[in-house]
């Protein structure tokens, strides 16, 4: 079954142009095309994109925040209160004024004691300022050097002045190492980012940006099995010096 699966995921009908098979996409005479297993380099990329992340926050962009002088804002901690705490962790961190009633009496607090309790709480669990500019500098600093990398990539590509050059020949369009190098590093960035996302400062569109981050791995992916890397390295580009 799984082999019918994955004949039917690679059939050559979906991916490529008529009279073309994956043997014409075989490397021969010194030219390299895109393969699906060159993809697997990503994943142990990702994770040194973690620590390279790990890396530049504390010793570059924590002291640049000092010397921009980003301070915390100070904020008062909750009280203590097991039967608050345990209403907060388990049914909601917004209780309806009929549950701040009935919290009011099971924790002696009185329901203005209650509202400013839950207020403080979700107060701690707001990423600090600090947090939130380490995060920002170090995706502006990768979105900066990858769109700088990405235009020396391709200013110099005919496809770049003359977007027929992108599809002349198609399929049968070698692949230049600063090419698979600058798809390798933005899919690993991007796996890097789904893999933090949890610990990352949680913002109201966190689902989207899920979907988001999954939906660019796969269209980098299938850009790179269909070898349209020609008009995938525009794009990246493109989306990298607006990012």
């Amino acid at each position: 079954m799984f082999q019918t699966l994955y004949s039917y995921f690679w059939w050559e009908r979906l991916w490529l142009p008529a009279n073309l098979t994956w043997a014409d996409l075989e490397d021969r005479d010194g030219r390299v095309y895109a393969k699906a297993s060159d993809l697997y380099i990503t994943l142990p990329l990702a994770f040194l994109f973690l620590v390279v992340r790990h890396l530049f926050e504390t010793y570059v962009a924590t002291p640049l925040a000092g010397l921009l002088n980003v301070k915390e804002k100070v904020r008062l901690k909750a009280t203590p209160n097991a039967v608050l705490e345990k209403f907060y962790a388990a049914t909601s961190k917004h209780p309806k004024q009929a549950d701040v009633e009935m919290l009011s009496k099971k924790s002696g607090c009185t329901v203005r004691q209650v509202e400013r309790w839950f207020r403080r709480r979700r107060n701690q669990d707001r990423p600090s300022l600090l947090k939130k500019f380490r995060e920002a500098s170090w995706r502006f600093t990768f979105y900066l050097i990858a769109f700088i990398a990405g235009m020396a990539v391709i200013v110099d590509k005919p496809w770049f002045y003359d977007l027929r050059e992108v599809w002349k020949g198609y399929p049968i369009q070698s692949v230049l190492p600063s090419q698979y190098w600058y798809y390798m590093i933005e899919l690993s960035f991007y796996w890097s980012l789904l893999f933090s996302i949890a610990s990352d400062v949680k913002r109201k569109d966190f689902k989207e940006q899920i979907i988001h981050h999954v939906a660019t791995i796969i269209l980098i992916s299938f850009s790179w099995f269909a070898n349209y890397v020609r008009a995938g390295t525009l794009i990246m580009a493109l989306h990298d010096s607006s990012d």
